[in-house]
């Protein structure tokens, strides 16, 4: 009579080994990739199971980085910005290499320092057709792009838009000096003049992420 092979056994957590840090189900790990030229794949842990011979593997969901994407990296995308996908997969734990921390993106924006552990995520990808959830997103400056939290951005006082100092005529330097800006469509010609002299740096992300601004 044929012997039925020993089940699998739910894990509440693992030990990575390199660090001796504990990942429990939920949390976002870095991924060792095939190719060592790489960055780590990131992934979040949905469940941690056991054979009969104690290998370890791990259910988990991809991030997508935006060059991984079907459309690719775009220019509002941020250096740390990953898609939560709808690719899931089974895992050695052995691949994992280490934790890292997936905020949101007005948590992100409000972060004093971003660590090398960091990353954010705004957009859920459908792998299969690219298809992002939310598929819209509030834009800014004449240039009418997404905010990217990696790049400096400067506040009109009157309509409270958000603009890029290039977009401006202005270098990062000078927008960093400046004080006070007003853009063209709310200040006269003598107010626009005297703007040119103040501009204040972008600080940090809650207006940036919910004004009630214009979709794309």
């Amino acid at each position: 009579m044929a012997k039925t092979k020993p089940g699998k056994k739910d894990l509440d957590s693992y030990t990575i080994k390199a660090s001796n840090k504990l990942v429990r189900p939920g949390d976002c790990v870095l991924m060792r990739p095939p190719d060592s030229d790489k960055p780590p794949y990131v992934a979040r842990v949905e469940k941690i199971e056991a054979d009969h011979r104690n290998n370890v593997k791990v259910r988990v969901r991809w991030y997508y980085r935006p060059e991984e994407s079907i459309g690719g990296r775009r220019q509002f995308h941020g250096s740390k910005e990953l898609f939560l996908s709808d690719h899931y997969d089974i895992q050695s734990a052995h691949t994992i290499e280490g934790k890292c921390i997936v905020h949101s993106f007005k948590n992100y924006t409000k972060l004093e320092n971003v660590g090398s552990e960091d990353y954010f995520c705004r957009f859920e990808y459908k792998a299969s057709t690219g298809g992002f959830t939310p598929d819209r997103v509030a834009v800014y400056c004449k240039c009418e792009m997404p905010y990217n939290p990696d790049d400096l951005m400067v506040q009109c006082e009157g309509c409270k838009d958000w603009f890029h100092p290039s977009c401006m005529g202005m270098t990062i330097d000078e927008a960093k000096k400046l004080e006070l800006f007003m853009c063209l469509d709310c200040s006269s010609d003598d107010d626009a003049k005297r703007s040119l002299n103040s501009f204040p740096v972008s600080p940090s992300g809650e207006a940036k992420v919910e004004p009630k601004r214009r979709k794309r």
